[in-house]
Formats: C-alpha cells, structure tokens, sequence
C-alpha cells in the first residue's frame, strides 16, 4: 500500500455500531445530563455564593478546553478505546471526589479533572468513527452521535430528578459513575468488528508529529473552518442562556420555562438523523448554512416574543436550528482531518468549537450587563448569521453524495478541501 494512503473499510453493520458506539455515548450523556443541573446547587450547599456557584459550573467548560489538545496527543498514542477506558477511569474518580467533596475547592478541582476527561473521551469517539467509517456515511453517523448524546444530556435530569428526591443531590454524581462505568462495560465486552489504525499502524509519523506540527501544517484549514466553528459553537451556546433568561423576562416562572425547554429540546432530538442523511446526499453547505441561519433569525426573533405562544413559537423555531446542526462540526472536522495526525488535528479543532462554546454565553451576558438582555439576544443572532456566511464562504462545495466520485475525491483528500476554499 502506498505511504500516506488508507483504505477506507466498509461501514459497519447499523445494529452493532449501535451498540459499539451509539449506545456508550447515550450512557455517558445520560451521566452528563445527570450532573448538569446538581453542580451549581452542590457548590451552593458547601457555602458558595451565586457567583462562585456559577464559576463552579464554567470550570467545566475550562476543563474541557484543557484537555482537547492533550486529548488529541493521547488518542494518537494510545488508540481510541484506550483512550476512552482511561478517561472514564478518570472521569469516575473525579465524580466521586464531587460526590464526597467537603469543599468548594476541591469541588471546583474535580469538576475541570471531569470537564477534563470528556475532552478525551469525547475526542477519541470522534477520532474512531472518523477513522472506520466511510465518507458517504459519515455524516449520517456522527450526526446521530451527536443526537445520542443529546437525546442522554436531554434524559439525565429526568433521572436525576427521580433519585435526587430519594437519595438527596450527591445521588447524581453517582448515577455519572454508574452510566461510566456501563459505557466503558460495552467498550470492553463488544471489541470492535472494525478496528481503528493504531499509532504503529499508521507508521512512524504519528509518533514524531507533535500537535503543534499538525496544526501549522493545517493552519489554513483551522484559520477558515476554525473560525467558523467558533461562531457556531456561540451560537448554539448562547441558546442555552438566552431561553431562560427571556422567559424569566416575560414573567413566567420555573416550572414553565422548563416546559418550553421540553418542548424545544423535543425539536432538537427528533432532527439528527434526517440532518446527517442531508449531509452525507446533498453536502454540508445544505444543512450548516440552513441551521444557523435559523438559530440566528430566531435569536432575531426572541426579543419580539412577549406573549408566551409567541415566545414558544420561537423556542420551537430554535430547537429546529439547533437540531439541524447536529454532529456538523465533527462532521466537518472529520472532512477536513488528515490521514496522519488525525487526531492531534481534531484536538486543536475541538479547541476551536469549546472556546466558542465558552464564548456564546459570555459575550450574550456581557452585552445584557452593558445595555440589556435585547441588544445581547441581537447581537447572538448576528453571530448566527455571521456563522451561516462563515459556513457558506469555507464547507468546500462538492457534495458528498454517495457513491459519487466527488465522494471519493474527498475521502482521499480532506484536507484538501479546506485549502482549496
């Protein structure tokens, strides 16, 4: 086989990828979920002010910028299911260190250590699928990823919920160990039918390039679609903070807004699928231009709901962009990888999409605290509309259609489509 070339192995049958791949990260998710709404009240419970309670909740988004580089280095090293086992063994111990925790600080420890080991575990799935599954499905796959992960952040709470009224709000950390440790029970007990290249198998090279060394030979491919992927990673963000805070500032109270959340998140999960066909038959630029297009026009479009239909009307709308842009950043990243040093490149993209992912609320609070919630919800849909023009003018425009040899051509040469646009 010539040096620099790879085989692209059939796609793997849909009940045991489900099993292999969908149904680990529907678990971690679930444990995801679980935690989501618990971190802030644990921080409270241990004497914490609201501000510091909130900065609790950010250290894992910090964590997790901290490890998509080194993530990168250690999926390339160890492979991805190695990776992925030792990042739940990590993550495991870090939730029973928030669910023992005696102190703000060494809650705030474990929490970045979990954000952490997401990162790694996060990455090292992508880099998997990236790998053994062909370009004319790869979109549908991943987008489904996204979607079981979703459909787990989305059923976590809920379980949560159940146990935290028996066994009290630690209870919740624990459900994280227990849906870890099930993840990393499928990882161990279904070995893979098709196995992804380790670091010898894909030569020397992986392990002589640095991180550093991929990402300047990539530069323009991160420069673009890095861009890109920061505006849409705040944009999807920033939707989490803007329906709260728009629905406390109609006046309607918790239970409701949760509902709306419901409903809206519905929306969400139902779309992941029929996006990711869309990609893999008409190209990227048909469902990544549409949906932040829509994130961005119902951004627009928040700031006029006053009445409670109008406002669900628009959460729904919301929810429908969000959902279309299922699995399109790992979709686009997985394109644009190259053979070699594959996953130190998707680390350094996953930095690009969690500083945007970082940045939406941020930018959406800062321009609230300087001139009101209005202009900020405005300028989070400008950002939407600048990530669809982003998109339209970077996702290379040959569509990936099955069996066609534009597919072809881009399964050889993905890196090359992010310097050719």
């Amino acid at each position: 086989m010539p040096e620099g070339r790879t085989v692209t192995p059939p796609a793997p049958e849909p009940v045991r990828l489900g099993l292999r791949v969908y149904l680990p990260t529907l678990l971690f998710g679930i444990g995801q979920g679980a935690i989501a709404p618990v971190v802030a009240l644990s921080a409270l419970s241990l004497g914490a002010s609201v501000s510091q309670a909130g900065l609790v909740v950010a250290l894992l988004g910090v964590g997790q910028l901290l490890g998509d580089v080194p993530a990168g280095a250690l999926a390339a090293r160890l492979g991805e299911k190695r990776a992925m086992l030792s990042a739940t063994a990590v993550a495991v111990v870090a939730l029973v260190v928030c669910a023992v925790a005696g102190s703000v600080p060494v809650l705030a420890a474990a929490i970045t250590v979990n954000g952490f080991a997401t990162a790694v575990w996060g990455l090292a799935r992508q880099s998997y699928i990236t790998e053994v599954v062909p370009i004319t499905h790869r979109a549908r796959v991943l987008s489904t990823l996204a979607g079981a992960r979703r459909f787990g952040f989305f059923a976590g709470p809920f379980l949560g919920g159940a146990l935290i009224s028996v066994a009290g709000t630690q209870s919740a950390y624990w459900i994280h160990v227990g849906t870890s440790l099930a993840a990393a029970a499928v990882l161990v007990a279904l070995p893979d039918k098709v196995v992804a290249p380790s670091a010898q198998q894909r030569g020397r090279d992986v392990a002589v390039l640095s991180t550093w060394q991929v990402v300047r030979q990539h530069l323009p491919v991160l420069r673009r679609l890095g861009t890109a992927a920061v505006l849409v990673g705040a944009t999807r963000a920033s939707r989490q903070a803007a329906l709260p805070l728009w629905a406390a500032h109609i006046g309607l109270d918790a239970s409701a807004a949760s509902l709306v959340f419901g409903i809206a998140g519905f929306a969400d999960v139902l779309l992941f699928y029929p996006a990711g066909k869309a990609m893999d038959v008409y190209g990227r630029r048909w469902i990544g231009v549409p949906s932040m297009l829509v994130l961005g026009v119902s951004l627009l479009l928040l700031p006029l709901a006053q009445a409670p239909s109008a406002f669900v009307a628009v959460a729904v709308l919301m929810g429908i962009g969000n959902g279309m842009s299922s699995g399109i950043l790992m979709v686009l990243a997985a394109d644009a990888s190259p053979a070699h040093g594959r996953a130190q490149f998707l680390g350094a993209w996953r930095l690009c999409s969690d500083s945007g992912n970082g940045a939406g609320p941020l930018v959406l609070a800062s321009v609230a605290a300087a001139l009101s919630l209005g202009p900020a919800l405005v300028a989070m849909g400008v950002v939407g509309l600048s990530a669809a023009a982003a998109l339209h003018r970077w996702i290379p425009p040959t569509p990936a259609r099955p069996g066609s040899s534009a597919a072809t051509t881009a399964a050889a040469t993905p890196a090359a489509q992010g310097r050719t646009t």
